[in-house]
């Protein structure tokens, strides 16, 4: 719609007309996806629910045609075009959305014609996955309050006893006949074993507060790409995609490149042996606001680091328990990875979130930007 027809539509009601920021700051708050498309199909406007949909900001998205998005053949075009014909709204449930950066989702679809406009259609998506994000990452949070209990349990009510069992079994050894001396090292093994899943487990249960400050993102995730091609991923190829205009992330600088390169390492691991390719990108992005415990007013999530691979996808019944602590398809997996991304992006007061398919995973991790402490004002001493 044009920001001119906006304002006189406002005036023609009688009231003082409204600039184009109040009816853009309105539609950025809604939680439903709102994407104008002009008559030749290419999107004139998407606020900030849309952005998240379509995985970009709008400097992007706007003037590109929505079959960039969207599949030709998806159902949302027979919506449109019946919108143009009818010249009515039109609304339908449980549409497939989909497209390159979407994956898979169900949501309900409606279309309206914009009567100042001839050809423009506003469309409204409503994903329904939105209150399973939530679900999920309450979800998240849960695990890893889980796993630093257990943590703080294991490291006094199980490493110790370990501690006196490994002991017994070396006396043990010492006496007992040769061809039996092998059992004795093996309960001296397996308590290593033990102990050393117990000290992996205590990062869980650190109580000191987490340090934050102004962290580039950008120099993490270099740091991490580095890391991982000189090692674990030197076999596949990066993408790069970032947004260099991005502020810097309210955070851990350490905790923030042990998040990454897990991710990127399970990333690694699921690429194909030939072929294999991790995608690494930021964006800026509205709209994602969560309540966090100790703080005021929800916290604001607009950074988004996105990791992607091309292997085969997460298999459908680990996805609802992925950050749950021992859960893992590795044949030697702990299951602890997952479970310490989900507990430090917590402790950030960000998000994690997946989509998974194959040929096309990705995580995304949202945080929360930094913000200059404000300066006390008002007059000064005499």
């Amino acid at each position: 719609m044009a920001p001119d027809s906006v304002v006189a539509a406002s005036a023609r009601r009688g009231g003082a007309p409204r600039t184009v920021s109040d009816h853009a700051a309105i539609l950025g708050a809604l939680p439903v996806a709102v994407i104008v498309i002009d008559r030749d199909d290419r999107i004139a406007y998407v606020n900030s629910a849309g952005e998240t949909l379509f995985d970009g900001s709008s400097t992007i998205l706007v003037d590109t045609p929505l079959k960039q998005q969207i599949p030709a053949d998806s159902p949302i075009f027979a919506l449109i075009a019946q919108a143009r014909t009818g010249g009515a709204s039109v609304s339908e449930d449980g549409v497939a959305i989909e497209g390159p950066r979407l994956g898979e989702r169900v949501g309900t679809v409606t279309a309206a014609p914009i009567s100042e406009e001839e050809g423009a259609i506003v469309l409204a998506i409503h994903e329904r996955s939105i209150a399973r994000k939530i679900d999920r990452q309450l979800v998240h949070r849960h695990a890893a309050r889980s796993v630093t209990a257990m943590a703080a349990m294991l490291a006094h009510e199980v490493k110790n006893p370990l501690s006196g069992i490994r002991g017994a079994a070396q006396l043990l050894e010492q006496s007992v006949p040769a061809e039996d001396r092998e059992l004795t090292r093996l309960i001296t093994e397996e308590t290593d074993r033990i102990c050393a899943l117990v000290d992996r487990m205590e990062v869980f249960s650190d109580p000191r507060p987490l340090a934050r400050g102004p962290v580039n993102i950008h120099q993490v995730l270099e740091h991490v790409r580095r890391l991982a091609q000189t090692g674990f991923a030197r076999h596949l190829r990066f993408v790069e995609s970032y947004d260099p205009s991005l502020p810097p992330v309210f955070g851990n600088r350490d905790q923030l490149v042990q998040v990454f390169l897990n991710l990127v390492k399970n990333a690694a691991e699921a690429c194909p042996q030939h072929g294999g390719e991790i995608g690494l990108s930021t964006a800026y992005q509205h709209g994602i606001r969560l309540a966090v415990p100790g703080s005021d007013a929800p916290v604001t999530l607009p950074l988004v680091v996105s990791i992607q691979d091309n292997g085969d996808g997460i298999p459908e019944d680990l996805r609802p328990h992925l950050f749950d602590p021992f859960v893992t398809s590795k044949v030697n997996g702990t299951g602890l990875g997952l479970a310490l991304v989900a507990k430090i992006i917590g402790d950030h007061a960000g998000v994690i979130e997946f989509d998974s398919q194959p040929r096309r995973t990705v995580f995304r991790v949202r945080l929360p930007i930094y913000q200059e402490p404000k300066s006390a004002t008002g007059p000064k001493p005499r």
